[in-house]
């Protein structure tokens, strides 16, 4: 009796643990693969890193212009230049200093600005964080109000809001960005007096004495204002977009009406098992856009007199000054070939099924 009363139990017992044996080899598998996937996608960051610095050193020594001549002034001898060129290593071989561009980039010199004066690590360290303030703020804040529309207008699919949101969000994406910020300091800024022209702080208050912290912050908010509209104006419409594409696929999978069958309710379903995964591709946008708003939406932070790395950027390029843009742009590739690896591991592991 004790045999034929344990033989199903048993039975049910050692299902189980073979159950729970495959479960964990199919995880260390999968942490396996995901670990050979970051590996396999580094060595191709590096190669493609290496690719890019050996273009831009070439590319600037095409580029017309004799950067010793931006250093020259009047009072310099002939001896003084040759003194320079020696310095500079331009009188080496052109190995040679392709040799010691690389030795100097991987020990953190970038060279010494033509305009500033200064030495260019220093001029970005101060450039960045105003872009990174701007333009990560845009972009978080666009994608958070695009991905709660999209997934509303996607379930409502056929109505008239969601026609409306919809041909609203085309024009919105397909707007030239610089064109609308002209508009926006126009009227907002110079018309209605709102927001101030440009720039990041006014100067005269900044320059009183025992200016507290709240004042500063208030000012700087101020100014930012009005960019940030304009920025979430043009990038909500395309996050919005990629969401309700993305959403009206998912709720046609199997698991939706599963979730449904269960007697959960439409919000409970909208938002905890159809969103979640519909919002993949607007991630994977959200992070390679936040890469290259590094380079400062070059055009943007001109028009607006934004101190960021992309004004700086066209500066540098417009006044030969060539230190400066070779740092600037081999910054910003490094922060989108790391920005792209990040987007692949998190894309793997928010969806299981994704295997590189």
């Amino acid at each position: 009796m004790a045999s034929a009363t344990s033989g199903p139990s048993a039975g049910s017992d050692r299902k189980r643990g073979k159950r729970q044996g495959t479960s964990t080899i199919d995880a260390g598998n999968d942490i396996m693969n995901l670990k050979r996937m970051i590996f396999k996608r580094s060595i191709e960051i590096l190669v493609v890193f290496f690719i890019i610095l050996t273009g831009l050193f070439v590319l600037f020594h095409l580029a017309p212009g004799d950067p010793v001549s931006m250093m020259v002034d009047l009072t310099m001898t002939p001896e003084d230049v040759d003194r320079l060129v020696q310095q500079l290593g331009l009188d080496r071989p052109l190995w040679t200093q392709y040799l010691l561009y690389l030795k100097n980039f991987f020990r953190g010199n970038f060279g010494t600005s033509f305009h500033y004066g200064r030495p260019v690590i220093e001029i970005i360290s101060e450039r960045l964080p105003a872009t990174i303030l701007l333009f990560t703020t845009a972009t978080i804040l666009a994608a958070m109000a695009g991905v709660w529309c999209g997934k509303l207008i996607a379930w409502h699919k056929g109505g008239p809001l969601d026609a409306t949101v919809t041909i609203f969000s085309l024009l919105c994406s397909t707007l030239f960005l610089p064109w609308i910020a002209l508009l926006s300091i126009w009227f907002f800024a110079f018309r209605v007096g709102w927001f101030p022209l440009s720039g990041m702080i006014t100067p005269e208050i900044w320059v009183l004495p025992n200016l507290g912290f709240w004042a500063k912050a208030t000012d700087i908010l101020h100014h930012l204002l009005l960019p940030l509209l304009t920025l979430c104006i043009v990038n909500t419409g395309a996050y919005l977009l990629i969401m309700r594409s993305s959403m009206l696929e998912t709720i046609k999978e199997d698991y939706i009406i599963t979730a449904r069958a269960k007697g959960l309710t439409e919000k409970q379903v909208r938002n905890h098992h159809a969103a979640p995964n519909a919002a993949l591709p607007v991630i994977t946008s959200v992070g390679l856009s936040l890469a290259f708003s590094v380079n400062g939406g070059a055009l943007t932070e001109t028009v607006f007199s934004w101190p960021g790395i992309g004004r700086e950027l066209i500066f540098a390029v417009s006044n030969s000054d060539y230190p400066l843009a070779m740092a600037s742009f081999m910054f910003i590739a490094l922060v989108v070939l790391v920005a792209n690896l990040i987007v692949d591991i998190l894309y793997a592991y928010l969806d299981p099924r994704i295997r590189y």
